[in-house]
């Protein structure tokens, strides 16, 4: 996998969503189950109007789309990451987060 040094530390250190099962909410929902969870599920997190009415099944090509433009994607979503528009990296976040998440 080839993570930008940017991307790596975001999602390991800076991350606003914990990846461990167990692990408390932060400004975004623990992740961990995230592929095959429906959006605005995670249990005990605040999720915005839209995300939850979204109903999306995450899998691989559902958060490809996402991760380019998640506002596009969710028209009216809290989430203020801006997208990633290279291809490559957003096949190299979901590869990571495939495996974190798990």
């Amino acid at each position: 996998m080839f993570l930008s040094s940017t991307t790596c530390s975001f999602v390991t250190e800076l991350s606003p969503s914990p990846l461990k099962q167990g692990q408390p909410h932060k400004v975004g929902p623990n992740l961990h189950g995230l592929f095959g969870r429906t959006s605005g599920t995670a249990e005990g997190f605040s999720y915005s109007a839209a995300m939850t009415k979204k109903q999306v099944k995450w899998d691989e090509n559902q958060m490809f789309t996402y991760l380019e433009n998640p506002k596009k994607f969710v028209p009216g979503t809290k989430m203020v990451f801006a997208g990633l528009k290279k291809p490559a990296d957003r096949a190299d976040l979901i590869t990571y987060l495939k495996e974190a998440t798990a």
